[in-house]
C-alpha cells in the first residue's frame, strides 16, 4: 500500500484539482462570450455576475487544498475542510481511488 503522503498516491487528487481549474476556465470563457455578445450585459445579465463569486470560491478551495498538502497534511486531511459540497464530493471521490 502506498502512503497517501507520497507522490504516486496524489495522482487522482491532482487530476481532480486540474479538472476543477479547467471547469473554472470553461465558466469564465462562457461568461466572457455571453458578456461580449451584448453591450447591455450589465442590465440584462446581472445574475451571471454571480458566477465570478463561484469561480473565486472554487479557486480559493482548490488553492487551500494544495497549500495544506504542501504544509505536510495528508490528502484526506487537506480535503476534509473544503466547504463547497460539490468540490469536496469530487475531491473525496478522487481520494477513494487512491
Amino acid at each position: 500500500m502506498i502512503d497517501e503522503r507520497t507522490g504516486p498516491a496524489h495522482g487522482p487528487l491532482c487530476a481532480a484539482i486540474a479538472t476543477e481549474i479547467r471547469d473554472m476556465r470553461a465558466l469564465i470563457d462562457g461568461l466572457a462570450t455571453l458578456l461580449a455578445a451584448d453591450a447591455r450585459f450589465a442590465m440584462e445579465y446581472l445574475e451571471q455576475f454571480q458566477l465570478f463569486d463561484l469561480l473565486a470560491q472554487r479557486a480559493d478551495e482548490s488553492a487551500a487544498v494544495l497549500d495544506r498538502i504542501a504544509a505536510g497534511q495528508s490528502a484526506a486531511e487537506a480535503v476534509a475542510p473544503v466547504r463547497l459540497t460539490a468540490v469536496q464530493t469530487r475531491l473525496s471521490a478522487a481520494l477513494a481511488e487512491v
